[in-house]
């Protein structure tokens, strides 16, 4: 059994609240002063983070803007493989060539430039009069085969292109 003494409570107390308070205080300017040492160390890693980031950011503006340079460049280049002897590995040639732009009013020129009609056109690309009608108004595209026949024609000249038609007519 323990006796309880009203005054040696309140001493006691008072003593752990003192020792509280005091080690507080101690702890508190530990903490103060160890900031006040590492405060100009940690201004400049915070200046160097701040660098860090902004060429971080730099950096990915330059990957996103040759990665959209390396798109383009791949749509405009073709790769053609070369055979080459069992004993060689094979080589790749890059054949880079101008990208052909459909536009349905040079269709429309061209027709008219022939004096064809769209008939005749659609015979000599090998496509139904429709399929010619709905490219020339805009209302459809050719695919990539017929745009390959399609700059073929444009890159022949009226006159190649008159022979073919003719042709195209006689079969």
């Amino acid at each position: 059994m323990s006796i309880w003494f009203a005054g040696w409570q309140t001493k006691a107390s008072r003593t752990i609240r003192t020792m509280n308070t005091f080690s507080n205080a101690f702890r508190a300017e530990v903490v103060r002063m160890a900031r006040k040492e590492l405060k100009p160390e940690l201004q400049g890693m915070r200046k160097a983070i701040t660098g860090h980031r902004s060429e971080i950011a730099a950096l990915k503006r330059e990957v996103k803007s040759l990665t959209s340079q390396l798109k383009v460049t791949q749509r405009k280049t073709k790769v053609v493989s070369v055979a080459a002897p069992s004993d060689q590995p094979k080589v790749s040639k890059r054949a880079v060539r101008e990208e052909f732009v459909f536009a349905p009013e040079m269709l429309a020129q061209m027709r008219q430039a022939l004096g064809a009609t769209q008939l005749q056109m659609a015979a000599l690309l090998a496509v139904s009069p429709l399929t010619y009608s709905r490219w020339e108004k805009g209302q459809a595209h050719p695919r990539t085969k017929q745009l390959a026949k399609i700059e073929e024609l444009v890159n022949m000249g009226p006159a190649k292109a008159e022979k073919k038609m003719r042709q195209a007519a006689k079969t």
